[in-house]
């Protein structure tokens, strides 16, 4: 199945490739899958988390194979079915499913956050959810999802620790991250950093409504000089926003950082191509630092 399907930059659209798990319908951005493969015997790693099948080899790589029915508590998959192997935070990960339906296009503005309509185990790990063909599709957090069974997978908060004891510094930053979790922890580090006067919001929607007001009050230069960003977020993407924002004369020369997962080698010649001023991927908050640290005194 073709999973590089081209999008043109910054319109706010995903490929969400569905499948199936259980009889329930899930999907996964496209923009995180390296290919797909039939079921293949894994190797069980000796105490790992009940949610790792175990590890293969496929071209001589070795990947760890995920069973998402354990994740979902509904059971332990057998034999046979699909992997799913992505890539994002520079990990390569085999996610087991039952069966692959198909791509669909969909913007953003149709994902809705997961409510009552979803289990708590869904609710947990999820971003939203599509109405695809008369379907209800959970779109799953696979960063969450693997960060649940790794912590050491996620924000480098140590690297933050290891930068020492900072000055104060006042510069106003827009932060959008549609996790609430990544947003605090964000939050939290850039502070322990030395910055304190942050904003953040939930998606780039909500930071584009802040931008455009003070852009009209004639306060940008007071309350924003810098915005970092999340890519995949519901109602406005990251790459959405960031095109809004280089295409404004009055608002092109702040400096904005893409900070996501998903910044590989193609999605950062699209940051690029959309005037994004760094991109980083998410465990590399030291990086994010040290750039802020780099753009702020540029602009200063």
């Amino acid at each position: 199945m073709d999973t590089k399907i081209l999008l043109e930059n910054g319109t706010n659209e995903l490929e969400v490739l569905e499948f199936e798990l259980d009889g329930n319908a899930y999907g996964i951005n496209v923009a995180k899958i390296k290919e797909i493969i039939p079921y293949q015997q894994v190797t069980p790693v000796p105490n790992s988390h009940p949610s790792i099948e175990g590890i293969f080899m496929p071209r001589d790589t070795m990947i760890t194979a995920i069973d998402l029915k354990n994740c979902l508590q509904r059971g332990v998959s057998s034999e046979g079915g699909l992997f799913i192997i992505t890539n994002f935070n520079k990990l390569d990960i085999a996610f087991h499913v039952d069966a692959v339906k198909g791509i669909h296009r969909v913007s953003w503005e149709n994902i809705i956050k997961p409510g009552a309509t979803v289990s708590n185990a869904e609710e947990s790990i999820s971003t939203g959810i599509v109405k695809l063909n008369n379907r209800l599709v959970i779109i799953l957090d696979f960063e969450k999802i693997v960060t649940d069974i790794n912590p050491e997978t996620g924000l480098k908060i140590s690297e933050i620790d290891e930068m020492g004891i900072r000055g104060r510094n006042d510069v106003p930053i827009l932060i959008a991250e549609d996790s609430l979790l990544l947003n605090r922890l964000i939050v939290d580090s850039l502070k322990q950093a030395g910055y304190v006067n942050l904003r953040h919001t939930c998606n780039g929607q909500e930071a584009y409504d802040i931008i455009v007001e003070c852009k009209n009050k004639g306060t940008l230069r007071q309350n924003v000089q810098c915005i970092i960003t999340d890519i995949e977020m519901p109602i406005m993407d990251g790459h959405r926003l960031t095109r809004l924002v280089k295409e404004d004369e009055a608002t092109r020369d702040i400096p904005i950082i893409i900070f996501s997962s998903l910044v590989n080698e193609e999605m950062k010649r699209k940051g690029e191509a959309l005037g994004a001023d760094g991109q980083l991927s998410k465990p590399e908050i030291g990086n994010l630092v040290r750039l802020i640290d780099e753009l702020v005194g540029q602009r200063q």
